[in-house]
């Protein structure tokens, strides 16, 4: 069963850094996308940053400049590197991705969830 794992939320002040990470595990032949989204007290789930397989990036307005996704292939997995922080970027982040599951000669697609990491940003 493929599963994601998020870590690295916490507790921060305004204007620190923190980095998730988004593990994927199972039997999994290739990821097409890895993104990050996010849901506050509240609020629903919004797209916080996407990248593609070939390495193409996607932002929400809200964090460009401040925030990179990035992935390790190797690895399968996903990190968002999230800078000067506010207290408005206090949410569950979770991870989600679109990929192959299964042997290179029988695959299904699937998309997955993470199970979600809480971050708080006190100012």
């Amino acid at each position: 069963q493929v599963q994601l794992v998020e870590s690295g939320g916490g507790l921060v002040q305004a204007g620190e850094t923190l980095r998730l990470s988004c593990a994927a595990s199972g039997s999994i032949v290739s990821i097409n996308y890895m993104g990050w989204y996010r849901q506050a007290p509240g609020k629903q789930r919004v797209l916080v940053a996407k990248i593609t397989s070939g390495g193409s990036t996607d932002y929400a307005d809200s964090v460009k400049g401040r925030f990179t996704i990035s992935r390790d292939n190797a690895k399968n997995t996903g990190y968002l590197q999230m800078n000067s922080l506010k207290s408005e970027d206090t949410a569950v982040y979770y991870c989600n991705a679109g990929l192959r599951e299964g042997t290179s000669y029988s695959y299904r697609y699937r998309e997955v969830w993470g199970q979600g990491t809480l971050v708080t940003v006190s100012s």
